[in-house]
Parts: C-alpha cells; structure tokens; sequence
C-alpha cells in the first residue's frame, strides 16, 4: 500500500470544462486538486467544492535575487497564505524566479553568480518564516531549461536541493518535478534517494510530450517502488497534459503509483 497521496493539476486536465467544474471532476475521481496562480480564481467557488487542494502557487510577482522584487514576492506570498488558508491548502509552490503566462522568465539570466545565490538563500529563509507562522510549506520546483523555461535561475533539481538544504526549515522543501528533472539532468531514482528528506512534493509527467505516466520514457512504476521504499509521505501529483480523455489519463496515473 503507498504512503503518500495522489493528486492531479486541474490547469492541464479536463480542459472542456470550466476550471470548477475541473476540480470538481478530479475530486469525483478520488484525486487531491492543485492550482496555479490564484488571482483569476474564484477562491470562494474553488472552497465550496469540497476538494482536498493539496497546492498552489505561492507568489504572484517578484523575484529571489533583486530586492525590489524580492519585496513583491513576499508580499504576494503573505497575500498566497491568505487564500491557502481559506482553500485548507498545506502546500504553496515557488519558482526560481518570476515567470509569464508562457512559462518564461519575466527576467532571464544567463549567469547565476555566486552574489545571487546568497540573496536568494536569505529571500527563501524570509519565506520560510511566513511559512513557519503560517503553518503551511512552501516548495521550490525545479525546472527544466532547454524545452520549457530557457533562462530561468536555480532551475537544476540540484539547485534547488541546494537552497533547501541551506536554509533548513521544515517550511520550505523541495518540489521535485520529475518531469522537468529528467530533461534537465535524469538519473531520477538516484535523485530522489539524495534528496529524501527535502523533498516537500513529487510531481509527475512523461517525457517528452508532458503528458501522463506511461506515455514516454520515464519508468513511473520504479519510481513509485522507490518513493516506497525511502518511505515517501508526501503528495504525488500529476502536472502533465492528458494524451486522449482525461479520466482514462488519471486512471493511467493512478495505476503507475498503485502498489
């Protein structure tokens, strides 16, 4: 029997409906329910749902490293914290640096220096403490750059790890997308037991197309006895496209994670 729980992103799934409807559909199917930015949600429509939102995107603006930016972003995630609560939602998810409705770096940078890792190790440490009052977590996803976000800083899985591990609070923790990881670096199983304990979510699709398990290449089935085996508790969540109908996606995930 796994551990840890499913859930699916209602961005990238029944896309004929609604957006509640969506998340209503995926709650019907027994799955958690994640969003994306929630200034153009109805949060009150979304709570009387009854859905068990699992996360969320926890900033609306700003950046890690520059510090008017880095003033936008925790004011927005203040302002994320409010609408978390009001969802029940533990989980609200940040990115190394702000991105556009295309998923691209609002400011891109070519090089990371060593100056900009430090500031965004203490913006993350000011995040933590929200979430540490708060009660709630914050993720910061990897991402991948040669096919989806080019340009975008601490994007590797090994760059986030490595903010998380410096800052050290259970209030901010890794969201490891192996879909974007197997673009960026592979070697998933290895990856998951390094980060282990820092690993706040696990979110999933299959490579390359970015639709659900068991449509490329990725051996979602070892990666679910793995996640088992390192006693993983956290959420497994779909953000991956469906290949056909929907509900027969989702019940392909679900059956990649079942053991």
């Amino acid at each position: 029997m796994a551990s840890y729980q499913l859930s699916v992103c209602a961005e990238m799934v029944f896309l004929d409906l609604p957006f509640i409807e969506r998340v209503k559909s995926i709650h019907a199917l027994g799955f958690g329910v994640e969003i994306w930015g929630w200034a153009n949600k109805d949060i009150e429509a979304l709570a009387a749902t009854g859905a068990r939102f699992t996360s969320m995107t926890g900033y609306l603006t700003g950046n890690l490293t520059d510090d008017d930016a880095i003033a936008e972003l925790l004011q927005s995630a203040e302002a994320s914290l409010a609408v978390a609560a009001r969802l029940n939602c533990p989980g609200l998810n940040l990115h190394g640096t702000g991105l556009d409705d295309q998923g691209l770096p609002v400011k891109p940078v070519e090089v990371v220096t060593g100056a900009m890792w430090l500031k965004a190790a203490d913006t993350l440490r000011k995040v933590a403490q929200l979430g540490e009052r708060a009660g709630r977590v914050f993720t910061l996803e990897n991402l991948n750059l040669p096919v989806d976000h080019p340009g975008t800083p601490f994007a590797l899985a090994a760059d986030t790890l490595a903010l998380v591990e410096a800052v050290n609070s259970p209030a901010l923790k890794m969201n490891l997308d192996l879909y974007h990881a197997q673009i960026g670096e592979g070697n998933l199983i290895e990856l998951i037991r390094r980060a282990g304990p820092a690993i706040g979510e696990i979110q999933v699709a299959d490579v390359p197309g970015r639709q659900q398990p068991g449509t490329g290449e990725i051996n979602y089935r070892a990666i679910a006895r793995t996640l088992h085996e390192i006693g993983y508790q956290g959420t497994v969540a779909m953000e991956g496209w469906a290949s056909g109908d929907s509900t027969a996606a989702l019940t392909q995930f679900r059956d990649h994670f079942s053991l």
